[in-house]
């Protein structure tokens, strides 16, 4: 893009026409992102350490009823979980879209001598396995996929589980994603930065389509020296406490638990995340439940 394409770009975006997601794979953007998961100034990528702590206590100990397990995290960053929960015990598996995230979790759990396997791959189209105890996908995740490439991470994750296993789901909450998608537009100047290692200019607008309940975010990134524009999209969608409910009856899964946070309590700092446990069914009988 130029300059002239900014300034002639649509007026509304539709949901997930622009880009799927912001260019996790990319290895420089990848590499860029790993420092902000990473970093303990903020928790816009990961939180922090002392954030992630208490929430594994409350993982380990109420979801895990602190029983050694198999688990599965999907879209798992550099690890951060997956390695304290292996340091207590837990065998995990990760898949995440971001090489540079990967080869840093692969460091670490080799190091460690932790039992941990990353697999990098994109959560739509990677194997998950079998015979998990629990399958986490946390940080609001499940709401950049379009309803239905999300209802088929479900159905994987519900076949991915033992008879009896969880599914535990951090997602948004509705007035959060509603709250995205009204933000005003806004820009900033950066020597370097996440979209970026060069000067650049980010200029970044939002939508809310309420009749599709979807955040559409747009990301023109201007390089300082040549003016060519990059441009990045991202779409998240939205759902009631009785949409999550209803998407996960729709794959199978059975009682569903909802807590305020994922620490099992109200968090004002995760006020925009909610906890879900979804129980997959234990077979009775061959063929019948």
């Amino acid at each position: 893009m130029n300059l002239l394409d900014l300034v002639r770009r649509p007026t509304v975006p539709q949901p997930w026409a622009e880009g799927e997601k912001i260019p996790w794979h990319d290895p420089g953007f990848s590499q860029r992102m790993l420092r902000e998961h990473l970093s303990q100034e903020h928790d816009a990528a990961s939180r922090r350490a002392h954030v992630i702590d208490r929430q594994i206590r409350w993982i380990h100990d109420h979801v895990l009823g602190g029983q050694a397990s198999r688990v599965l995290d999907l879209g798992c960053g550099p690890g951060l979980y997956t390695s304290r929960l292996a340091r207590l015990g837990h065998e995990c598996v990760g898949i995440d879209y971001g090489p540079a995230s990967i080869a840093y979790a692969r460091r670490v759990a080799e190091r460690e001598g932790l039992r941990c396997r990353y697999l990098e791959a994109d959560v739509r189209e990677a194997d998950y396995g079998s015979g998990y105890d629990l399958v986490m996908f946390l940080f609001g995740e499940l709401n950049v996929f379009r309803p239905a490439d999300a209802k088929a991470i479900l159905r994987k994750a519900h076949d991915a589980l033992r008879d009896g296993g969880l599914l535990l789901l951090e997602p948004h909450t509705y007035e959060a994603v509603e709250q995205l998608g009204q933000a005003p537009a806004f820009w900033y100047s950066a020597e370097g930065g996440l979209f970026a290692a060069r000067p650049h200019i980010c200029l970044e607008e939002s939508f809310w389509d309420r009749d599709q309940e979807v955040a559409i975010q747009r990301y023109y990134v201007v390089d300082a020296e040549t003016g060519s524009v990059a441009r990045h999209a991202a779409s998240t969608q939205a759902y009631q406490e009785t949409a999550y409910r209803a998407l996960l009856a729709g794959s199978d899964f059975g009682a569903v638990d909802i807590y305020p946070s994922l620490a099992g309590e109200p968090d004002e700092e995760q006020r925009y995340f909610l906890a879900i446990v979804a129980h997959k069914e234990k077979t009775t009988q061959k063929g019948f439940r």
